[in-house]
């Protein structure tokens, strides 16, 4: 026999739910407004002492909404809270199986692609992922084996808020830890991410990267030349951490690749300049809107990445020499159409000249005396002080460290190898700086 008092709780939870069943949307609202106000953090036991042993009776009913109003977005903000105080609470197992059988992940995951949700309601559901993939390995795989992967990449990409994308961030590191079976599925989504349009997005995925890559091990052949593309960026914070990535990168097997990438970058492809020359044609203030032409910032920012490299590895710094390095470095200070790119080299080259001193006689000889004096005096501001002329020695010299090391049987490095004389676009690129400069001086 049912005490009185244990009558009266199953009544008012009877009543409760049948408000609830035949409530509208505003006295809904407003029943979701005092659930939340008054559960906010209780634990499981709580909840089912505040529902008479009866709290999964309503969870199927907020479930079963969801399901039908997700994609009007009508109270769905107050709706997932509600939901989450469940999921979310101490010993709530038993809620967030009852939510999984209902498809609650695939919902959630629905919600973030549809257009006419608000950004605060996908963040909530987010949220509520989070909980998920937090309660163990099997929720991971539930969450990527429903394409979540694929799904959440995709809404970090196109999020306006970056207080929403830092919360996606969140839980893609949590589905790329304790989940070995899907591991590999998270790494490839967030590379690629990385040419999207959001700088937000590309930032926090570099990040997330780093601790994906150190997870999963091995590399994906892709990634080489994704962050490469992401130093034509210019956004700094999204340089900084593509730099970071490859001072991690250059510990696995891309390592040849990607110094060889760095290098190159350093020479722009005649394709690639030569949109300069008939815009600078046409329009003189497009002069002015080259610093940002997207190659030279690669340009700056390869200059930039490979000084960093060589300072914190002499290894690597030695192996550069033999990939023409210091030829690559003086032909992008010789780049007049954009100073940063002209400053980073000029500043790598100058490490590399007091570090080796086959680089430093190479460099004096091709610069010449009055031009290696203003380098070593103040390698920062050189781009200020060099005129036409120097400005197109520095584009066209023929220096080649890695022949004179070959010649010489010298090797810094266990690691070296020669890859002969610079191509067709590094010809073509001097020869187009040469020619620009001559005309200039017309």
């Amino acid at each position: 026999m049912t005490s009185i008092k244990e009558q009266a709780a199953i009544s008012r939870l009877l009543s409760f739910l049948q408000d609830w069943d035949n409530a509208g949307k505003v006295a809904r609202s407003h029943i979701l407004n005092t659930f939340i106000e008054t559960n906010q953090g209780k634990t499981a036991p709580e909840l089912e002492q505040e529902f008479s042993q009866g709290a999964s009776l309503f969870l199927v009913r907020l479930t079963t909404w969801l399901r039908l109003i997700y994609m009007t977005g009508s109270c769905l903000d107050k709706l997932l809270k509600s939901i989450g105080i469940f999921l979310s609470a101490v010993s709530s197992n038993q809620y967030l199986i009852e939510f999984l059988e209902v498809g609650g992940v695939l919902t959630l995951l629905e919600i973030l692609g549809l257009e006419k949700i608000k950004e605060e309601d996908k963040k909530e559901s987010i949220r509520l992922l989070q909980v998920i993939a937090n309660s163990g390995r099997k929720y991971k795989e539930l969450i990527c084996e429903s394409y979540g992967v694929r799904s959440i990449a995709e809404f970090l990409a196109k999020s306006k808020s970056e207080e929403t994308q830092e919360e996606v961030q969140i839980l893609l590191d949590s589905l790329v830890h304790g989940n070995p079976k899907y591991q590999n599925q998270v790494y490839k989504g967030l590379i690629a991410l990385l040419p999207c349009a959001s700088p937000k997005a590309q930032q926090l995925s570099l990040q997330t990267l780093r601790t994906a890559q150190s997870i999963v091990g091995t590399t994906h052949p892709s990634i080489v030349d994704c962050v490469l593309k992401v130093l034509r960026t210019m956004h700094l914070e999204v340089q900084y951490e593509a730099i970071e990535l490859i001072k991690d990168l250059v510990n696995y097997d891309v390592c040849q690749a990607l110094l060889k990438g760095l290098v190159a970058l350093l020479i722009p492809s005649v394709k690639e300049t030569s949109k300069l020359q008939p815009k600078i044609l046409n329009d003189s203030a497009v002069l002015q809107l080259t610093a940002s032409l997207p190659v030279f910032l690669q340009q700056a920012a390869a200059a930039k990445a490979i000084g960093v490299l060589a300072r914190s590895n002499t290894s690597i710094a030695e192996e550069m020499l033999h990939l023409r390095v210091v030829h690559s470095l003086m032909a992008a200070m010789g780049n007049t159409d954009h100073s940063n790119s002209q400053r980073q080299a000029s500043l790598t080259l100058e490490y590399f000249v007091q570090m080796f001193p086959v680089v430093e006689e190479h460099v004096r000889r091709s610069m010449g005396e009055e031009l290696y004096e203003l380098f070593l005096s103040n390698a920062e501001d050189l781009y200020m002080k060099i005129d036409s002329i120097q400005a197109d020695i520095l584009a066209a010299n023929k220096v080649n460290v890695s022949k004179a090391l070959s010649i010489s049987g010298v090797s810094y490095s266990n690691m070296s190898f020669y890859l002969g004389p610079c191509g067709e676009d590094q010809l073509a690129y001097t020869t187009y700086f040469q020619k620009e400069g001559s005309e200039g001086k017309e």
